[in-house]
């Protein structure tokens, strides 16, 4: 995988990509992430990280059937691969780990 790196914004793209299944095209990513960060999210910066998380090998695209309320146009279709879902598995995981850790008082 290139870039092992995901951040922050990246990982809710993916997140949104998954939840959304066969609905995940551009436009309702847009939404889904302007409704959940309640931050309003331009469809440009959503085109820019689907970019990138299909170079690193996280996502996938294709194009959908033509749609009759889009006057016959057709969507493109984002999914999570392997190695994306992996990715969000692993982001989980090191999530739960972090929220466990106790310090040990300080001694001093």
């Amino acid at each position: 995988m290139k870039g092992a790196y995901l951040g922050a914004f990246e990982e809710l793209v993916l997140l949104a990509v998954q939840a959304l299944d066969d609905h995940a095209y551009s436009a309702s990513l847009q939404r889904v992430l302007e409704r959940e960060t309640r931050r309003a999210i331009s469809l440009g910066a959503v085109h820019t990280v689907l970019e990138r998380l299909g170079a690193k090998g996280l996502l996938t695209s294709m194009v959908s059937e033509p749609i009759n309320e889009r006057g016959g146009r057709r969507r493109r279709i984002y999914v999570a691969t392997r190695e994306g879902r992996a990715a969000l598995k692993d982001i989980n995981a090191v999530r739960e780990r972090l929220a466990t850790i106790r310090m040990a008082p300080r001694r001093g």
